[in-house]
Order: C-alpha cells, then sequence, then structure tokens
C-alpha cells in the first residue's frame, strides 16, 4: 500500500521499499498513521456510505499494530520470513498499465512541454493536442499523466476537455452511436449543460488529475464516446518550486475494442457552487457554502470527489430524493489540497438515484490561524482557479440510465439484500 506512492520517481519525498529506508522514518509514520493523514483517506468511518473498491485506509488494528511496533524501537523481525520485493514500474509508465494490469494505453494524446521557471506565479498552461483514432472508439480507462516524479512537483492538477466535430454527418453519427445506449438524452443534455448551451459547442469535461489520483476505470458496460477528428484540450496549473522544470503532460486512453459499443456513457458532473451561487470568504471566519444539480434522468453516481484549496476543510455530498427523503451520502472530514482523492463506490453500493434527485454538497472553509494550511487568514478569498482562491464542487462522474433499468437494479439490489439477510 504505502510502496505505491513511496518509491524511487514516484510523488512521495522518501522510499520504503526496504527497512533500512523505512527505518529512520519510524517516527514520522507513527505521527502521521495515528492521526489518520497517511495514507491518504479522509472519509468519515461512521457517515454514509463505506464501501469502495479502492479503499486504502487502516483499521483500528492496523493502525495499533504499526504504533506498538515503533515504540517497541521498530525491530526489523525475523529477516528470513521477509517477503521478496514487489516489482513496481518506473515513474515514466501509467500506473493503470500495472497496478490495474492493464497493460500499456492504445493510444496515448501528447501535448507541448512547458518550462516552469524557477520563481514565477502560477501558471494555467491551455495546450491542444490531436487523438489518434481513424473511427469511433469508445474509451473504457483514462489515465493523465506528468512526465515522471519532476513534472509532478511543478504539476498541480489538470483538467481535459474534449472537442468533438460538430458538422452534420458527425452530428449524425453520434445519435446513432449512442441510440442503443440507456438514457442517452441525458448524456447529451448534460454534456450541453456544462458548456455554453450552444449545441454545436460540445467542449466537455473528460478526465482530470490531482494528487492523489491515477486514472479512471469506467464500470463494465460504460465508455466515453471519441470521434475521428476530435482534439483534447488540457488545462494544467502549475506551481514554481525553486528550480527550472521541463513537464510534458500526457493522457493514455484504454479502448474498448473496435465496433464494441458499451451499454452506458459515463459523464462528468460538477457538483458544487460554482453553479449556485458565488462563494466568498470573510477574513478570520469559517464558512459554510452549498450547491447542487438535478439528475435529468435516473443514474448511478459512480465516486465521490471533493475539490477545494488551501482553506477547505470539510465536505459531504446529499442525495435529496424527489418523494422527500434526504441521505447523507459521504462525508471528508479532514479535507487536505495535497490530496485529491477519488472515492470510488463498490458497484453494489454506489447511490442508485431516480429522476430528479437533487445531488447537494455542502463545504466547509477555514480561513483563520486555526487552519495550518491556511497561507493568510487576513485575506478576503473568492471562487478562482489559483491555490490562495477557492472552489467547492465534486469532480463526479455520473452513469445516466433509462427509468425500466433503474426499476431492474432497485428490485434486483433488494433481492441481493434480503438474500445476504437470510
Amino acid at each position: 500500500m504505502c510502496q505505491e506512492c513511496h518509491r524511487p520517481d514516484s510523488m512521495a519525498p522518501m522510499s520504503l521499499l526496504t527497512y533500512e529506508e523505512t527505518r529512520p522514518w519510524a517516527r514520522s509514520i507513527k505521527a502521521r498513521v495515528e492521526s489518520r493523514e497517511m495514507p491518504p483517506w479522509f472519509i468519515d468511518k461512521n457517515i454514509g456510505i463505506q464501501e469502495f473498491i479502492n479503499d486504502i485506509s487502516l483499521s483500528d488494528e492496523e493502525i495499533d499494530a504499526v504504533v506498538r511496533w515503533v515504540d517497541a524501537g521498530a525491530p526489523p523481525g525475523d529477516l528470513s520470513r521477509m517477503p521478496p520485493p514487489l516489482e513496481w514500474p518506473s515513474g515514466d509508465n501509467f500506473r493503470l498499465e500495472v497496478e490495474a494490469g492493464l497493460g500499456p494505453p492504445d493510444t496515448v494524446v501528447r501535448f507541448p512541454p512547458f518550462t516552469m521557471p524557477p520563481v514565477a506565479q502560477d501558471t494555467f498552461f491551455r495546450p491542444f493536442a490531436d487523438i489518434d483514432i481513424d473511427e469511433p472508439r469508445w474509451v473504457r480507462a483514462a489515465e493523465t499523466k506528468p512526465a515522471g516524479r519532476q513534472g509532478r512537483r511543478i504539476a498541480h492538477h489538470a483538467s481535459a476537455y474534449i472537442h468533438q466535430p460538430e458538422t452534420a454527418d458527425f452530428l449524425e453519427a453520434e445519435r446513432g452511436l449512442l441510440a442503443g445506449q440507456a438514457a442517452a438524452a441525458a448524456v447529451l443534455q448534460a454534456a450541453r449543460e456544462r458548456n455554453s448551451g450552444d449545441p454545436i459547442d460540445t467542449r466537455e469535461m473528460f478526465t482530470e488529475w490531482a494528487q492523489g489520483k491515477s486514472g479512471e476505470i469506467y464500470p463494465e458496460e460504460t465508455g466515453k464516446l471519441v470521434r475521428p477528428g476530435a482534439r483534447m484540450e488540457v488545462q494544467i496549473h502549475y506551481h514554481a518550486v525553486g528550480e527550472e522544470i521541463t513537464d510534458q503532460l500526457e493522457i493514455g486512453l484504454w479502448l474498448y475494442p473496435r465496433g464494441v459499443t458499451p451499454k452506458y456513457s459515463a459523464t462528468y458532473v460538477s457538483v458544487g457552487t460554482q453553479n449556485n451561487k458565488p462563494l466568498h470568504i470573510p477574513p478570520h471566519t469559517v464558512t459554510v457554502h452549498q450547491g447542487s444539480y438535478t439528475l435529468p434522468a435516473p443514474g448511478i453516481l459512480h465516486n465521490f470527489q471533493p475539490h477545494m484549496h488551501y482553506r477547505g476543510s470539510a465536505f459531504s455530498m446529499e442525495a435529496i430524493y424527489p418523494d422527500g427523503r434526504r441521505e447523507l451520502l459521504n462525508h471528508a472530514d479532514r479535507f487536505s489540497n495535497d490530496w485529491h482523492v477519488s472515492y470510488i463506490y463498490h458497484p453494489d453500493h454506489a447511490p442508485l438515484l431516480p429522476r430528479g434527485t437533487v445531488l447537494q454538497i455542502t463545504a466547509w472553509h477555514d480561513n483563520t490561524t486555526a487552519n495550518r494550511n491556511n497561507p493568510d487568514p487576513r485575506q478576503w478569498v473568492a471562487y478562482g482557479p489559483r491555490t490562495v482562491d477557492e472552489m467547492a464542487h465534486s469532480n463526479s462522474q455520473i452513469i445516466f440510465i433509462t427509468d425500466e433499468d433503474y426499476d431492474r437494479m432497485r428490485a434486483e439490489r433488494q433481492g441481493r439484500r434480503s438474500q445476504n439477510q437470510n
């Protein structure tokens, strides 16, 4: 678990592959584990859904074992029983290649390089790149990757958008490809709502990356459509670290076989304050902001991924159902801007939401001296892209389905739960 990050050429500041490398950090490990700062998993374990496929948190028993080991002097133990070291890919590889067993991506979108000076204001680099496909293809997984450890030092996050050709022929082809899919109309509506509202403007959010996230694997029978001639635009947030570093961002795409059309489309929906009202944080205050999104069709919520900056302290998401019921899905009570974790629900526990459900987020920002990450509590903070500005939204993927699919899936879940109770 720790070695996923704590190894050469990865994002962590030190390697923990061997006992010799780990022993000098024993006290620090104890402190970070006891406070649950490490491993980075900030979901409140007493609230909401707890079944995730990427849960790296430690149990109370595991934390106690680490604490007792350090308190005992961090002994090496019986070295003859030491398991063989794990083999990890180079930091230049895509993580999904090995960690998810996907192998090399089918195509890689490469963006122009960018050099960040040793000292400079935050920079937002917005290059374009072509996608190398010759026919409509469905993407089953995507990963954004800076150039090795050096690139990750200066890259804070990257948001990738896809620009699809909009000739009449392409529009008709898109409708045809989506015709056999569940809730295709809702997929297209959600895409239009995220941009200018112009039906010929299809700048859609495709994938995103930040520290704490590797890639995105879409659920079974789910994908994203890319047409020939499509271009990828990426907005990369770079910050200076005291030395000149050049990065070249890449996005790897794993594709369904030619001719295969998955049943569902995965759609990015940003649920947050930017959709509803301004975000203002006065000096020396703790503020609460809310935002919402109403589902135009039934859907499955794939993940919970809070996004805030330095002053973000806690974040929750609630489902308000058409019949008036309210369900607190999850609460991140110890948000950290250093780790933008995507909490991916187990398929059997992912929220299954009827048409008209309102997803409501609540974000807490701490602009006081009590927040150790706060760069300056004297400042009045508003919404903006810099880390000294603020945001409050969840980068959520929703899989829209038909009303018939919703009724069937709901009945299947109820049946499985009844069997488990018996």
